[in-house]
């Protein structure tokens, strides 16, 4: 990891609520962001971040989401994410989020993410699946 992933850098992606990111449950007058997909928007714009402060062969995984989705946003409009850097604590990454739809604010929370060398994590991960009987 690079030394410059400090406390108060910020990223802002915006994402289309288009078909797919929106719950189906409730009929087609209330096809609305579902919060998974608001929780995947957000681990993409933190992930893609964090890849220009990382080394060759590292990579992020997330490890916590604190959300409180708070408004709905209807199918077809954009989402706005801001995350900022709350604290690097070694190779531990948490962000402080805000998102909204132009209208409303629609969530707030905390999302964490840890730095992972991507050929250890593979080896690791090797190892599980034959513990498992995958492999």
């Amino acid at each position: 990891m690079k030394a410059t992933l400090v406390a108060g850098l910020s990223t802002t992606r915006t994402f289309a609520v288009d078909r797919e990111r929106t719950i189906d449950f409730m009929g087609e007058a209330a096809r609305v962001y579902a919060t998974p997909m608001l929780v995947r928007d957000i681990e993409v714009a933190c992930r893609e971040f964090l890849l220009g402060h990382l080394d060759p062969g590292e990579d992020s995984v997330g490890t916590r989401v604190e959300l409180d989705h708070t408004a709905p946003t209807l199918l077809g409009m954009t989402v706005r994410i801001e995350a900022t850097v709350a604290e690097a604590k070694g190779r531990a990454v948490t962000f402080e989020l805000t998102g909204s739809d132009g209208v409303d604010t629609i969530c707030r929370g905390r999302h964490m993410r840890f730095v992972v060398d991507v050929k250890q994590t593979e080896q690791r991960l090797a190892a599980k699946a034959q513990k498992a009987g995958l492999k």
